[in-house]
């Protein structure tokens, strides 16, 4: 599950949209599903578009693994951190994904612990 986990921010740090729809074709299935308390999206070119907005909001800015990934069966947790490198985070959040049996993306559950305010 830790290449399941880099392969997701890989997708949300991929800010060319052609190369990122290649990474979220081969990583996710084709009707995932994403949802955290700003966004609910269904679909590969939805989830590559929510991708592409939160780039456009935070622009230079990456995800990165903050801690280790806790995995059980085809589910895994973890946190990650948005910001500059080098920087303190802008925003500070947790995923749940649940993968098919082939290990691609068919849910992520994401949760928002720290955002900058409005």
């Amino acid at each position: 599950m830790n290449d399941v986990a880099e392969r997701y921010l890989a997708c949300w740090n991929e800010t060319d949209p052609q190369a990122r729809r290649k990474l979220i074709d081969e990583a996710w299935t084709e009707n995932a599903t994403y949802s955290d308390p700003l966004a609910e999206v269904s679909g590969r070119e939805a989830i590559s578009e929510l991708i592409g907005m939160a780039q456009a909001r935070f622009p230079g800015m990456v995800f990165t693994q903050a801690g280790a990934v806790d995995a059980h069966n085809r589910q895994a947790r973890f946190r990650w951190s948005l910001g500059s490198e080098g920087a303190e985070s802008l925003v500070d959040g947790f995923d749940v994904i649940v993968v098919d049996a082939d290990g691609k993306i068919a849910t992520v559950l994401g949760f928002l612990d720290k955002v900058p305010v409005a």
